[in-house]
């Protein structure tokens, strides 16, 4: 049975969703329903004619989703997907386009404070982190199955961890003799592969892995660019793009997508005129929004979270 408790405080709630509402009426998509944070805060501002969209993987997220929204006075509908396929979701519910879309990324708070879904550091559970519990593929098999090379790019790119190769040949050593099975297993291993001065300061030294195998075993950041994308052409001219992120490969990813997409010309530099007559799709709405010191008092895991703001041309 799924646990309808879902913890989890919703980071830059009052901008974002200001950010993204232009319409009383409109259609809003939340990507990343989790606790039905972002959504709720969205009906109370809707009209009864308006309509939210909540997707999410997570079953539990969906349970949680529906009975928070079940009061609301505006249309809701609640779909379990994984956001890479927004589009399918609106064929699906006959949208061609909306008024807004928000995504809210990473991991929330519900999924590293439940022990079992392996998704904590500081906690002893099996190596799962999957967001889908129904996906086969999890952090075990990454830990694994993977070769040495491959663990230590991923470490290294998807988790920026200046250790990256010791911590791989540490994790490749210790499977040879038995299978890494919790996580409690794979913060030792990765305890003894920092040296002790580099542990000493700074965050837990297994964030950074923790941070890599997760969104490998999610492909968090390969289905960014393209969803990106597909939001913003799924939006009506004045709608809004709603992006927050939690590390600089999220923000990375959303940043780029929206230079790109904001860009009147992509002709080679070296042309004396422009033969490309590429309109902008958007107009970046100002810089990234940081959370105020107040909510960084009252959540400290709001402190990485970036907003950045679109609007379709």
């Amino acid at each position: 049975m799924v646990e309808l408790k879902f913890e989890h405080a919703s980071v830059l709630l009052e901008k974002s969703v200001a950010g993204v509402l232009s319409n009383q009426e409109g259609i809003y998509v939340d990507c990343t329903l989790g606790g039905g944070g972002h959504s709720a805060c969205l009906a109370e501002r809707l009209a009864p004619a308006g309509w939210i969209i909540g997707i999410d993987q997570d079953p539990a997220a969906i349970a949680a989703g529906k009975q928070r929204l079940s009061a609301a006075s505006c249309r809701v509908s609640i779909v379990q997907d994984n956001f890479r396929n927004l589009g399918a979701v609106l064929d699906s519910l006959g949208l061609e386009l909306v008024d807004g879309v928000l995504f809210d990324l990473g991991v929330s708070s519900h999924q590293l404070d439940v022990t079992d879904r392996g998704f904590s550091y500081m906690q002893d559970a099996p190596l799962d982190m999957r967001m889908n519990p129904d996906e086969a593929f999890s952090a075990y098999d990454v830990v694994n199955t993977y070769s040495e090379r491959r663990l230590a790019d991923i470490i290294a790119d998807y988790g920026e961890e200046r250790w990256a190769k010791r911590i791989a040949k540490f994790i490749v050593e210790q499977r040879a003799g038995s299978p890494v099975k919790t996580t409690s297993q794979l913060v030792q291993i990765i305890k003894k592969a920092i040296p002790a001065g580099a542990r000493r300061d700074g965050p837990h030294p297994a964030k950074r892995t923790f941070q890599a195998i997760r969104i490998e075993v999610n492909n968090e950041l390969g289905i960014l660019r393209d969803t990106f994308t597909t939001a913003i052409d799924r939006l009506k001219p004045g709608g809004r793009i709603g992006i927050i992120t939690f590390h600089s490969l999220e923000d990375r990813i959303a940043k780029q997508t929206f230079q790109e997409l904001a860009k009147a010309c992509v002709c080679p530099p070296q042309l004396p005129v422009c033969v490309c007559n590429t309109k902008p799709k958007v107009k970046v709405l100002g810089k990234p929004i940081l959370p105020s010191a107040e909510e960084l008092e009252q959540n400290p895991r709001a402190r990485s979270a970036k907003l950045r703001l679109a609007e379709k041309l």
